[in-house]
């Protein structure tokens, strides 16, 4: 199935005084690509992040190119998938190896890539190995996720996502797999 909307939408944070995302899923000749903004403003913190994400016909993430702005000043993160090898700024990660995804932490675009690929039946569930990028650091681990696909709601598609370091999460999904509603953190407003 060929993602639909290419218009871009947005989700208010949840989790910090001000912040918002806005991303777009492209289908391209040879995958899909993802790409995304996000401008954080709390008293905690203050950054702007642009992302893109480029991905296989099946979903499985090929490069990923994160620009943030923040009190370090500007940094740029590459990360590239070659059949499971990565590359992290040019420089082999040994420790990636095996990843078939990329979440960025900026906005819950990228969730959309193992709820795509992993085509979940409602009661099913499946874990899975990340490359996982904090946002704003940039700082790149290996991190296991876990999506489970619960039974729609009013016509709603809904997961639930857990690791072991940030908890458990539900997220409701429309037809394309773009998160709506993700607990806590983020809730789309178009």
């Amino acid at each position: 199935m060929s993602p639909k909307n290419e218009l871009p939408v947005a989700w208010s944070r949840l989790d910090v005084a001000e912040g918002l995302c806005v991303g777009t899923l492209v289908t391209e000749r040879r995958g899909y690509r993802l790409e995304a903004g996000e401008v954080v403003a709390d008293p905690r913190e203050r950054y702007s992040c642009r992302f893109s994400v480029s991905t296989d016909l099946a979903w499985n993430t090929r490069s990923a190119r994160v620009d943030v702005v923040g009190p370090r000043g500007a940094h740029v993160l590459e990360l590239v998938n070659r059949s499971g090898q990565w590359t992290v700024n040019g420089a082999a990660a040994l420790e990636l190896e095996g990843c078939v995804d990329v979440d960025v932490a900026a906005a819950p675009l990228t969730n959309t890539l193992p709820i795509r690929r992993l085509g979940l039946e409602p009661g099913e569930h499946r874990d899975i190995q990340v490359a996982w990028v904090d946002v704003p650091e940039l700082k790149v681990t290996r991190i296991r996720q876990r999506y489970t696909r619960l039974l729609p709601e009013d016509g709603v598609d809904r997961y639930r996502y857990s690791d072991s370091g940030y908890g458990t999460f539900e997220l409701t999904v429309d037809r394309n797999g773009l998160v709506i509603d993700y607990e806590r953190l983020a809730r789309r407003i178009s």
